[in-house]
């Protein structure tokens, strides 16, 4: 019962940020593919490129692959192959969803560690961009934040499988 309820509340604390961060990286899906046609108009027609194009392609890749992410975890829009699963009873598959859930959530707690280690270390060092000097730290705090909102959808989705688990 309180399982239940502390993962209605979970919810609905989680699901305004994963869906800011999922506008954000919409939002950075449309200015990939304006930055895009642009780049290849001003190349091909006028010969005048513009100038690192390529690097904000690279940067904004991380905020879209890490935002997205957490996203697509909350829809359940991920890729899951259970042929073997799908034919244990419901109690053994919410089981091993929680299992497996809890391997997925430790993989990405140490993502998340370790990319917030590797913030401080940039902002240290000052590395930059070769062409446009933009510093480097500001995208891999966008990957932790992104990781840590898949973590939060983990944590859902493991008292998701627990709760089921209980049920049956």
């Amino acid at each position: 019962m309180w399982l239940g309820k502390t993962t209605n509340s979970l919810n609905i604390l989680y699901r305004p940020v994963i869906k800011l961060l999922n506008g954000i990286a919409m939002g950075t899906v449309a200015a990939m593919m304006f930055l895009t046609a642009t780049d290849v108009i001003l190349r091909y027609v006028f010969n005048r490129p513009i100038g690192g194009a390529y690097e904000l392609m690279e940067y904004m890749m991380a905020i879209l692959i890490p935002f997205g992410l957490a996203y697509c975890a909350l829809q359940g829009g991920h890729v899951s192959v259970d042929l073997l699963v799908s034919r244990f009873p419901k109690k053994i598959q919410s089981i091993i969803g929680s299992i497996t859930t809890l391997f997925c959530l430790g993989l990405f707690l140490l993502i998340t560690w370790q990319n917030v280690i590797y913030i401080k270390e940039h902002f240290e060092s000052n590395l930059t961009s070769a062409v446009l000097l933009i510093p480097v730290y500001p995208f891999i705090g966008a990957v932790a934040i992104g990781s840590a909102a898949l973590c939060l959808v983990l944590v859902l989705d493991f008292l998701n499988y627990l709760s089921e688990a209980r049920s049956r």
